[in-house]
């Protein structure tokens, strides 16, 4: 038997948060990736140890012409209207410092980031008409240190394009796409595809993309569907190193999450105000994207990495778990033990169902085959946990 040393992590004390009435299953367990992280987005507030709320005028590099601001009226946790607790990112129009418009922006830069994995949210998108730009997407967590495009970016979806105005499909047309390179311009490789059914319908649909060693798929409406091709896909094995545009070299490293709703600029194709007619007086001159989760599964594989400043909601439904009080230590893998010399070690599953406990440390062989959170609770008010494949 293999204990596998993946993630060490080092945290404040925390609680697990609590389902929503309705169910978040997502797409599931599938093809042997396992749960190992999720947001519900179903706490009083967004958690600051799992999302960055961004604050900048900059424009996204995209000409956009939103404030994106950290007050409630542009991010925030809430119901969304059915008795869902979701994250709410608001486009408003209003004027705010040099902007006709304010919205919201969220990223788990340095707090949740992963390598490879299956990654998904489940969002509502508010009605893009002519203006509006949601997107769920990833980026590099080099980003502060090389920038972009080095660091990689992968669109998971986008909506609003300029071309689904022309054609009359704004609620059925989006976007998947790859960006990458040493500089500008980046090598890019970019997919649309018009839906047979509607995408804003007032409905959660499912974004899901499975990054591997080989390649990177995107997919709608995968709990739905299972049976599907993906709407985007781009191969990026390791086979050109020396070439340094080669996208297989900007792929495989620790990505973060990225969901922000846009005003105007390239992809709408939209650069003033008078031009964005998705927020008007029918509307109140506000709309808004919800996202009802955010999941991701891992393989246990030797090429996936995880890390996560605290861990993942719990998976049971109604059930609040408590995962560390005054905590401290580090623990260490020694055979088929847990070890943390002076600590209280607890075992839980991936969902955050506690397993087996034990002082100092813990025998692991008793446990089935699967991905496991170990936490040391001490003396001190810190705590360490690690995540291992057995």
């Amino acid at each position: 038997m293999r204990l596998k040393s993946l993630i060490t992590i080092s945290f404040a004390c925390l609680t697990l948060g609590v389902w929503a009435a309705d169910p978040q299953t997502g797409s599931g367990e599938t093809d042997g990736y396992k749960l190992v992280w999720q947001d519900l987005f179903d706490a009083a507030e967004l958690n600051p140890d799992r999302w960055n709320i961004e604050v900048n005028n900059g424009g996204g590099g995209n000409n956009e012409l939103q404030y994106y601001t950290d007050r409630e009226s542009n991010v925030r946790i809430g119901d969304d209207g059915n008795g869902n607790r979701c994250l709410i990112l608001t486009a408003r129009r209003e004027n705010y410092g040099n902007r006709a418009f304010t919205s919201g922006r969220v990223n788990s830069k340095n707090l949740t980031v992963f390598t490879h994995g299956k990654i998904e949210a489940a969002i509502r998108m508010p009605k893009t008409a002519n203006g509006l730009w949601p997107a769920f997407w990833m980026m590099g967590n080099d980003f502060d240190a090389v920038g972009w495009p080095r660091c990689g970016e992968t669109d998971i979806v986008e909506m609003g394009h300029q071309n689904a105005f022309a054609a009359g499909t704004q609620e059925r047309f989006f976007n998947g796409a790859c960006h990458w390179g040493q500089g500008w311009p980046a090598a890019s490789y970019a997919k649309d595809t018009t839906k047979s059914y509607s995408l804003q319908d007032g409905e959660y649909h499912l974004f899901t993309v499975i990054w591997d060693e080989q390649s990177i798929k995107m997919y709608v409406d995968l709990d739905r569907i299972p049976k599907q091709t993906p709407y985007y896909k781009i191969d990026i094995p390791h086979n050109d190193p020396g070439n340094e545009w080669s996208a297989g070299n900007y792929f495989h490293k620790n990505n973060f999450i990225i969901f922000n709703l846009a005003v105007g600029g390239n992809f709408p194709g939209i650069f003033n105000a008078s031009g964005i007619t998705a927020l008007n007086a029918d509307n109140g001159n506000e709309a808004s994207m919800y996202v009802n989760y955010v999941k991701v599964y891992q393989r246990g594989t030797s090429d996936e990495d995880m890390f996560a400043m605290v861990p993942g909601d719990s998976q049971s439904s109604g059930v609040e778990s408590a995962v560390a009080d005054t905590c401290g230590g580090h623990i260490t893998v020694e055979g088929r033990e847990a070890v943390c010399d002076g600590a209280d070690i607890t075992v839980y599953t991936v969902a955050g169902a506690p397993v087996a406990e034990g002082r100092t440390r813990i025998d692991m062989s008793m446990l089935p085959a699967g991905i496991y959170i170990i936490t040391a609770c001490g003396a001190h008010a810190t705590s360490s946990i690690k995540t291992i494949l057995k």
